[in-house]
């Protein structure tokens, strides 16, 4: 049995400079939002022939008066543009100057109005607090029985620091991102993080469980950080073969997948690997050192 409690404190050590580090990031660079959160238009298109060059693409643009347009070329004959706000008189105007149906083939085209997109932030951050909020009282109410040794609420409140260590570490990354590579979060990299929040749950209640089970069914005396190590060596296998096949998923439509969904691709792995982590080496450790704390007052 691996005695993966026996170096507790440096599993928190890595995983809290990890979310300092992430925190850093944000508050020096932010995120870079895409035009869910602000407001604008994005074109997708698909040269039939040979693209021609940045600047040419640009050239073409200018006249029509749509103030500051970015070209980001993908693939070998793909273009994503981002411009303001557009009606779809200016949208059809917009493909006529880039060569119209006979030169380019439109895959993609959204736009949203600068209202919209503040009221999407808004409700954005509400439904990753609502889940957080949730998710804790879900589980301080499933473990309400759990008094032995460690309190039912204790379980909740360390599922928070675990909670947000998963969503924290894949915001500091994709700020990073933003800064350095012009990589925008939009609507689908929310839904990356709350679906990070209900995988990484799962994976902790499996963990907490079956410390309840194995407190439950304990007959011979052993210390309360015996029974947790216990308990994570029971589910190790299953939460590692879990998180890996989702994983596999995941980077077969990072890599192979269209261009929308390749950064909700990124987002899910970072938080599925971090998730895993937390769930193993993060909040089980933490219960263990609070009981240890406790006993000694």
């Amino acid at each position: 049995m691996l005695n993966i409690l026996g170096k507790k404190y440096l599993f928190l050590i890595a995983s809290g400079i990890l979310v300092l580090a992430s925190v850093i990031s944000v508050l020096i660079w932010g995120l870079k939002p895409g035009i869910d959160f602000t407001g604008g238009s994005l074109l997708e298109i698909e040269y039939k022939d040979a693209r021609p060059d940045l600047q040419v693409v640009k050239k073409n643009i200018e006249p029509l008066d749509i103030g500051n347009v970015t070209v980001q070329f993908t693939g070998e004959r793909g273009a994503l543009l981002r411009f303001k706000h557009i009606d779809e008189a200016k949208h059809i105007e917009i493909i006529q100057v880039l060569g119209g149906s006979e030169k380019v083939a439109e895959k993609r085209f959204d736009t949203i109005g600068p209202t919209i997109g503040e009221e999407l932030k808004r409700r954005s951050i509400l439904a990753i607090v609502l889940a957080i909020i949730g998710i804790v009282l879900y589980i301080t109410f499933v473990f309400r029985q759990v008094s032995r040794p460690v309190s039912s609420w204790k379980y909740g409140v360390v599922t928070i620091w675990a909670l947000i260590h998963d969503v924290m570490i894949p915001i500091g990354i994709f700020s990073i991102l933003g800064h350095f590579r012009n990589v925008e979060v939009d609507t689908l990299f929310i839904t990356a993080l709350l679906t990070i929040l209900g995988f990484s749950v799962h994976d902790t209640i499996v963990v907490f469980d079956r410390i309840r089970e194995n407190l439950r069914k304990l007959k011979v005396a052993e210390t309360y950080e015996t029974t947790v190590n216990r308990s994570i060596n029971e589910t190790l296998t299953r939460s590692i073969n879990t998180s890996l096949t989702v994983l596999i998923i995941l980077l077969a439509i990072f890599f192979f997948g269209g261009e929308t969904t390749r950064y909700f691709a990124l987002a899910l792995i970072f938080g599925i690997i971090f998730g895993t982590y937390s769930s193993i080496f993060v909040a089980s450790p933490l219960l263990v050192i609070w009981h240890n704390l406790t006993k000694k007052r």
